[in-house]
């Protein structure tokens, strides 16, 4: 079956965020909404189906976790990327956000230390000061367009820290982590007596000829030591469905883990927390294939637009996600300046590149899971704003 991803649909009247918050965020209403992660494709039909046929029973009480969902995990884990999981590893999560300060709140105690890698994906910081923990920053260093751990710094920073929250793929920088950074990262923490938590949302996002590694698999310290967080929500465009979940091999972490969800009353899903998540791994394959095709079409159509008609600009080009972060310090511009041209003139809501840390600033953020048209048409727009600059 071909999928049809140029359509573009209406989401006007269903209280969508990136539609919504434009008012109170930008001030204004007339803007490409091109920021927050999630897709404007449609929803894959066999997920919507699932929801519909549960539907025709109008009772919507009290969910329980089916065997068919454990089993759709360890199958999808093990068949998309050769990584073994056993049933009683796997728990819910309503979201990988809430996990990552459930984990905060498990496993570090207040004014504790946390590290993490700016720029990134700004709710890192959040849950870390939130929860008045200390905050580390270890930079990533970009190099040859791409970025990367700096291990000297690392090891360095790491002492003296309880927890590391490693985003796996990176977000803003699309960055897939090689085999070899995953085990150096692993054995750095296992030395240190810090557990790793990888926040994997974004790894069946990722694009040819790049592989997303599970960081549970490149050791059996890295097995031992780390929490990893999924979920099928950012491939299948189902964010608003509560579908994560928690891989923990570590018995003794898993119980302090559970202990603090299952004692907060937060391992409860909702009434598609779990059917949605057993039709996307086990339908969802070919849907997955043809939608990453078409981002790279996007990807690529960025790339090339902007090297020939905005060479001021920089693209990072993502090794995952529909994520892609633009370097615009060229323009010699502040940050509020960068802000503004992508707003007032080319009428963008994109993402602030500083809310990501102080390494963001300079940067934007724009979402690329939309029809090539709107890619097109906020090209367009893009260019003209940097034109105006020299008028």
């Amino acid at each position: 079956m071909d999928y049809n991803f140029d359509e573009v649909v209406c989401r006007k009247h269903t209280d969508a965020l990136k539609l919504e918050a434009l008012a109170p965020r930008w001030g204004r209403t007339d803007l490409l909404p091109m920021w927050v992660a999630d897709m404007d494709f449609k929803t894959p039909p066999f997920i919507v189906e699932v929801m519909k046929k549960r539907m025709e029973c109008e009772v919507f009480g009290y969910t329980a976790r089916p065997e068919s969902w454990y089993e759709a995990i360890i199958s999808w884990q093990a068949r998309r990327h050769q990584w073994t999981i056993a049933k009683e590893m796997i728990s819910f999560v309503p979201g990988v956000v809430p996990a990552l300060a459930m984990a905060v709140q498990s496993f570090t105690e207040r004014s504790e230390k946390v590290m993490i890698q700016q720029p990134v994906y700004n709710p890192f910081a959040q849950v870390v000061r939130n929860n008045h923990r200390e905050l580390v920053n270890c930079p990533l260093d970009l190099k040859d367009g791409q970025y990367h751990i700096n291990f000297e710094v690392f090891e360095e920073k790491i002492k003296g820290c309880k927890l590391f929250l490693f985003c796996h793929p990176h977000n803003p920088g699309g960055r897939v982590w090689t085999r070899e950074e995953l085990q150096k990262v692993a054995a750095i923490c296992a030395q240190n007596n810090v557990i790793i938590v990888a926040d994997e949302i974004h790894a069946d996002l990722t694009l040819p000829p790049y592989q997303h590694i599970p960081f549970a698999t490149v050791s059996e310290e890295a097995a031992q030591n780390s929490v990893v967080f999924a979920s099928p929500s950012k491939a299948f465009n189902m964010a608003g469905l509560a579908t994560s979940y928690a891989v923990i091999a570590n018995p003794t972490l898993r119980r302090r883990f559970e202990s603090y969800v299952e004692g907060n009353e937060l391992a409860a899903g909702n009434v598609f927390a779990f059917n949605t998540v057993v039709a996307a791994y086990n339908k969802g394959e070919e849907w997955l294939q043809q939608m990453l095709n078409y981002v790279q079409g996007n990807v690529d159509e960025v790339i090339h637009y902007i090297e020939k008609y905005i060479p001021q600009l920089k693209v990072i080009v993502p090794q995952a996600s529909y994520l892609v972060f633009i370097d615009f310090s060229a323009l010699q511009l502040s940050q509020k300046e960068i802000v503004a041209l992508c707003t007032d003139k080319a009428h963008l809501a994109l993402n602030d590149g500083a809310i990501y840390g102080e390494e963001g600033k300079g940067y934007m953020r724009i979402n690329l899971a939309c029809p090539r048209s709107v890619v097109k048409q906020a090209l367009i727009q893009l260019k003209e704003a940097v034109r105006s600059i020299n008028r």
